[in-house]
């Protein structure tokens, strides 16, 4: 009987240890204000200025662009929500569109993940069109759904390559580099991906990885090896709603404050970490309607963070607190 006790006290002790430690070292808590909600723009529809499934956000210095997904366009407006212009139509001709996904700016161009033709877009910011990246294929510089797009100081592309279950980096002109991932394969060990759904650099050259489907994110050095992981219990698609946790991530973002920005699409949320994947703060709207309500998101240089709000059909404004 004293063995039974004994063994019983010492298995309580271990699970008490194991939740203690995955509290300290996996919950942790907020290191910033709180960041407020001010301004919220758009509604269900296809008229300018309305939206159907917003799912990519970026920024210029003056004006907000935002992949208008189901509505096959990109639209802008300036910093306070008014509506200025907007491009592109459904179809596969260069210029048009079938499902724009994550943007981003670099060298006063945008580009844009074209998610049903395989390919990178890019347009001047007026939205002239200026030339197609990439095709249709799982070789070299080939795409199957890429979901996000980052640009690096030299102009070469880093790409969300989403079925292909990799990232590339290629040249300007569309020439293979090298690539993370093994194509096709699955897997939550390192080196494999669960359906990347974006990519962001830090000024540093970091490739950041939002690795959707295992909630987590991967982050690499310039010379190309693993840095750093995070989400969840050693960011091995373990998911939940905790600080730090994902429940599928489809876009990631660094700041002009050199903070990662990471939408938390089923948590309703978006996520604020140093580079190195120290939690610092959430927020999103408390969930009293639609779900899936933050698919991305892009921090300005004032502080303020715009949110792609997919479920509402909205773009959201927040403030950090002070």
């Amino acid at each position: 009987m004293k063995f039974l006790n004994r063994l019983l006290v010492t298995l309580i002790s271990i699970v008490a240890l194991l939740i203690v430690t995955v509290y300290i070292f996996w919950m942790p808590s907020p290191q910033e204000p709180a960041y407020t909600l001010v301004k919220t723009w758009g509604s269900k529809g296809s008229a300018p200025g309305q939206f159907n499934e917003p799912t990519g956000i970026t920024l210029s210095d003056t004006e907000l662009f935002v992949s208008d997904a189901r509505n096959t366009r990109i639209q802008v407006f300036d910093l306070n929500g008014n509506f200025k212009r907007l491009f592109g139509k459904k179809g596969d001709a260069p210029g048009q569109f079938n499902r724009p996904m994550n943007v981003v700016i670099a060298g006063n161009e945008l580009y844009v993940a074209d998610y049903f033709n395989d390919r990178i877009q890019v347009y001047g910011l007026d939205g002239s069109f200026k030339r197609n990246i990439g095709k249709s294929g799982s070789g070299d510089g080939e795409f199957n759904a890429p979901s996000g797009v980052a640009v690096a100081s030299n102009g070469d592309l880093f790409v969300a390559d989403f079925y292909n279950q990799r990232a590339q980096q290629l040249h300007t002109d569309g020439t293979f580099v090298r690539q993370w991932g093994e194509t096709g394969q699955v897997g939550i060990l390192d080196g494999k991906f669960n359906y990347p759904t974006d990519v962001a650099l830090s000024k540093e050259g970091t490739l950041f990885i939002a690795d959707g489907y295992n909630d987590r994110i991967v982050s690499f050095g310039p010379n190309g090896k693993p840095s750093a992981k995070w989400g969840g219990p050693f960011a091995m698609n373990i998911f939940g709603p905790f600080n730090g946790w994902f429940a599928t991530v489809t876009n990631v973002s660094v700041g002009p404050s050199g903070h990662v920005f990471v939408a938390d699409f089923y948590n309703d949320r978006i996520q604020k970490f140093t580079q190195g994947g120290k939690f610092l703060n959430s927020f999103g709207i408390e969930n009293t309607g639609p779900t899936h309500t933050a698919i991305a998101a892009v921090e300005a240089d004032d502080g303020s963070v715009f949110v792609a709000d997919y479920a509402n059909h909205q773009i959201q404004k927040w403030q950090p607190g002070k």
